[in-house]
């Protein structure tokens, strides 16, 4: 529920694009904010440091300062600072709360919200899920995707899809969403949450009481999402397999949904342009959504047919001779990359793997590599563990290469039928994010049509 917050201090944990917009947010409703950051100022910041101080928004680098910190009402933190962090500790002392901006957005709006977390495949799953709504719904994607919420809320908007990460949903106390989805677990982030219990914790957060949804959305085929889903109290539908009642399965290359006792078939396999297992199951997320807000199996149909793939997500770039060129560098961990590999059968496929190591097991990576994949190719920092665990896993065909730009031109030299980036390792080794490592992968691949 929106509160008055003029004249009331607010700390803004770091310099983000979501502490920003919160800033900008209270800032208009009449708040004092005042963003604390740990790293040194960007030449390229000044100038929105300077806007942000017009608007009696006050920034400050290289410390987190006593005048910054003390008498705060609340702070809203970026979702990148760990819990257990000095930062975190220093506010707590204070005893002011944290929140995430996601659940700022949540306290000052009554529209509702579609969650969507898991591990892996989010992105497409609510960039999907919004494109479905928006053929009778304002239902604009923000979250994690890199749309802050808050920067929405003077907009009329009848439904936020909203991207959380563990992170996000660290911070958030009291957000409640009428539909939530859990689309998988694996490892990740071990090290900012402290272990993975703490991490599968953290992504169960939303779906427990007293913050359980409405409606939960499950992967059937995913065990330790399905013990979740059997403790919590929504009314649960689950993806993947066919059950009873409640789900959303694939049965004779169609996918179908059903509710209670009642099937409808929604559309053909052949018909999504999305590739691989794994999205047929954001597909089949998406469906549960759209039919649980009332939208009709044919405008949902339509919409998947003219939705296109996410940047950086298994996304084809172009075609160089006969190799086709994917785009896959947001798999910044192997069982991301593992659904992508598995998305081309009877293909030969060139693999460009490697960046900086997460440290995660490379069991079912390299298996994954046995069976489908024909060469790999390796760069960044995590090479040679990775070449390491491919040759005890019996696999030879790796080749070495320094620059990402190098690894395509090896990859036409070899000649299979598909090139797939699909590091399962972060990027910054060598790029500042994933997305200027796909970009890098996208301009030199077309350089070469």
């Amino acid at each position: 529920m929106k509160r008055n917050w003029y004249d009331i201090k607010v700390l803004i944990l770091g310099f983000s694009k979501s502490g920003i917009s919160a800033a900008r947010y209270l800032a208009s409703k009449g708040a004092k904010c005042f963003i604390t950051e740990k790293k040194a100022m960007k030449e390229e910041d000044k100038a929105l440091v300077e806007e942000l101080a017009q608007n009696d928004i006050l920034c400050e680098f290289e410390q987190h300062s006593e005048e910054f910190i003390a008498d705060s009402h609340i702070a809203i933190t970026s979702p990148g600072i760990p819990p257990h962090s000095e930062l975190i500790s220093k506010v707590k002392e204070h005893n002011i709360q944290i929140i995430s901006e996601v659940e700022l957005a949540y306290r000052e709006t009554t529209t509702p919200f579609i969650a969507i977390t898991g591990t892996n495949g989010k992105t497409t799953t609510t960039s999907l899920t919004s494109h479905i709504l928006s053929s009778k719904y304002n239902a604009p994607v923000c979250g994690n995707i890199g749309i802050p919420p808050t920067s929405l809320l003077n907009n009329e908007t009848d439904y936020f899809v909203t991207e959380l990460s563990s992170f996000q949903i660290e911070y958030s106390s009291g957000f409640k969403a009428q539909i939530a989805m859990f689309l998988n677990f694996t490892p990740d982030h071990i090290d900012w949450h402290g272990g993975l219990d703490n991490y599968f914790e953290s992504k169960s957060k939303i779906f427990k009481s007293p913050l359980t949804p409405i409606f939960g959305i499950f992967n059937a085929l995913d065990e330790k999402v399905c013990e979740l889903a059997q403790k919590t109290f929504s009314e649960n539908f689950y993806f993947g397999k066919e059950l009873e009642k409640n789900c959303c399965y694939i049965n004779n290359d169609s996918i179908w949904f059903k509710r209670k006792s009642k099937a409808e078939q929604i559309i053909d396999i052949c018909d999504i342009p999305l590739v691989g297992e794994h999205n047929y199951q954001n597909v089949m997320a998406s469906i549960i959504a759209a039919k649980l807000v009332g939208i009709e199996n044919e405008d949902i149909k339509n919409a998947i047919m003219s939705f296109k793939a996410v940047e950086h997500r298994c996304e084809y770039t172009a075609k160089v001779g006969d190799i086709e060129f994917y785009n896959d560098s947001k798999a910044t961990n192997p069982e991301a990359s593992i659904v992508a590999i598995r998305s081309f059968p009877n293909k030969s496929v060139t693999l460009i793997a490697g960046g900086r190591d997460k440290m995660t097991s490379l069991d079912d990576f390299c298996k994954s590599i046995n069976e489908c994949i024909s060469d790999v190719i390796l760069i960044g920092e995590a090479a040679d563990r990775f070449e390491q665990a491919l040759h005890e896993n019996n696999y030879t065909k790796i080749h070495r290469e320094t620059s990402l730009e190098g690894a395509i031109n090896k990859s036409i030299e070899l000649g299979n039928n598909i090139c797939l980036l699909s590091p399962a390792c972060a990027s910054f080794d060598m790029f500042d994010n994933y997305e200027v490592r796909g970009e890098v992968f996208k301009n030199y691949v077309k350089s070469r049509v």
